[in-house]
């Protein structure tokens, strides 16, 4: 288990200090006199930043869980183990990298300092390290290797950086927010561009039996200024974890949510918000409805990472070799985070050799070619939109979440894209996708198809945003329709598309 948010491990409150961490577009404030339809409003022109619309259109993050722990066999160090036990005589970060870009993982966060306090970088603020290990004669650097690797093949890299540290003895004091900060700023300036900053909510006691303030808005704006377009997840203001470690998302799933609880109201009125931000629990199944948002003082873009692990621990353990998810149940994983409007960061932990398994990589292969034949071919490639052309209704099946349909929907009525095919065709999947870049708007909708002269319903949902997913029984027409029954103000759907899932891959 990796995120801690509960009773005995609570989190921190941001210290004095702001961080630029708002834009014009994610962060809205409400006005006490705004009605109803101004909120509406309001919230349906929120958009991410750049960096959080990157970070959304990655779609598959790896998690890679690899230290001390791998050696010891345990979930959590202590903070005793010696250095002299690291030695991972193969360790290849190229292959862990290749395997993950096969898969069709497009970013890497890697472990940098797990709550041992162990070092995968030759720290000059510890001795508790790779320096001090016998794996290359002390001379080595994981992170270095990951990040070089992760330049080589074209993918993102991210780093883990545990704030809470059962090795050091400043844990607990003022001495350890300069220490944690040292070892931020090796982080952040020795490896190249880093595309994720992630950081949990552990804060245990440490040696001295203390648990530690954290300064979070320091983390912040440090960060901000060494790495500009990171993210910052999932104790962080850019995105936030979806509540569980199962890899499920909600089935309704706004990105747009009421920041009362995390942001003191005390926010400069330009462009570059300056605020202190706490990050908070936000685990109820509603956090974005028009009942959540009605009585808000504002409202932030606040996206869900959905985390998991490709094996029932995080660290790499032996005899879970053969208790590695199937592809068939990464695809359920994948329809159930990507396909809910998330990033989903699947957990692949390199074993004692420092070689991802034969039993994780054969997996990932799998899930790659189901993702691969799944979607292969969209139906609706042929199909034209009623009352349009085929060069307007390309604009709907071009890839592309940057262009998307001009709708005009009118308050209380259905907005109805109506679509015929050049011939009937079997299919059991439907592919929404929104512009983020105009908002996260539809609220409900339901896909129906034409048997003779009447439509019946296929499936129904609420929220779309970047991605939208919906499984069902096998359907076979060559006339269907999307309905949107509610959005906020008029919806720009990207992306819409029916595909027929290959057996297999039928859960």
């Amino acid at each position: 288990m990796m995120l801690i948010f509960g009773c005995s491990m609570v989190l921190g409150f941001p210290q004095k200090g702001v961080a630029q961490i708002f834009t014009d577009k994610n962060y809205v404030k409400i006005s006490p006199v705004d009605k109803e339809a101004d909120v509406i409003r309001k919230a349906a022109n929120v958009v991410p930043s750049p960096r959080q619309l990157r970070w959304q259109q990655l779609e598959l993050t790896a998690f890679i869980h690899f230290g001390i722990n791998t050696f010891t066999n345990k979930e959590w160090g202590d903070g005793t183990e010696d250095p002299k036990i690291f030695n991972p005589q193969d360790l290849d970060a190229r292959q862990w990298v290749k395997v993950c870009k096969e898969g069709g993982f497009k970013q890497i966060i890697l472990t940098a300092k797990h709550h041992d306090g162990f070092c995968l970088w030759p720290s000059k603020f510890t001795e508790h390290s790779v320096k001090n290990s016998p794996w290359k004669n002390g001379k080595g650097d994981v992170v270095k290797e990951v990040a070089d690797a992760c330049k080589e093949f074209g993918i993102g890299f991210g780093i883990y950086l545990s704030p809470w540290d059962r090795n050091s003895s400043y844990f607990g004091s003022m001495q350890y927010n300069d220490y944690f900060i040292n070892q931020l700023t090796e982080l952040l300036t020795q490896y190249g561009q880093i595309d994720e900053v992630w950081f949990d909510g552990a804060n245990g006691e440490g040696p001295t039996g203390k648990k530690q303030v954290y300064e979070y808005s320091r983390w912040y704006n440090l960060i901000r200024k060494l790495q500009p377009l990171a993210t910052i997840a999932v104790s962080g203001p850019d995105v936030r974890w979806v509540g569980t470690e199962t890899g499920y998302g909600r089935e309704t799933e706004w990105s747009v949510v009421p920041a009362d609880q995390m942001i003191p109201e005390a926010i400069a009125a330009n462009s570059q918000k300056d605020a202190d931000f706490a990050p908070r629990d936000l685990m109820a199944n509603d956090l974005g409805s028009r009942a959540k948002i009605a009585k808000a003082k504002s409202l932030v873009w606040y996206p869900a990472e959905i985390d998991v692990s490709i094996r029932p621990g995080w660290f790499h353990h032996p005899a879970e070799d053969t208790q590695v998810k199937t592809p068939e149940k990464l695809m359920d994983i994948y329809y159930s985070s990507v396909g809910r409007n998330g990033v989903l960061l699947l957990n692949i932990p390199p074993d004692k050799r420092g070689l991802i398994s034969d039993s994780d990589v054969n997996a990932l292969k799998g899930f790659r070619k189901h993702l691969d034949e799944t979607f292969e071919h969209n139906l609706l490639k042929s199909a034209v939109l009623k009352g349009s052309n085929a060069g307007k209704t390309a604009v709907l099946l071009d890839g592309k979440d940057s262009s998307y349909w001009k709708s005009v929907k009118k308050e209380g009525e259905d907005l109805v894209m109506e679509f015929k095919m050049d011939k009937a065709g079997k299919f059991n999947l439907l592919l929404l996708q929104e512009n983020l870049q105009i908002g996260q708007r539809v609220e409900q909708f339901v896909l129906e198809y034409k048997d003779g002269a009447t439509w019946k319903k296929i499936i129904d949902g609420t929220t779309i945003g970047y991605k939208r997913l919906l499984r069902f029984p096998e359907v076979t027409a060559r006339e269907i329709r999307l309905k949107i029954l509610s959005s906020r103000l008029n919806p720009a759907i990207a992306e819409i598309g029916l595909y027929l899932r290959p057996e297999g891959n039928l859960k």
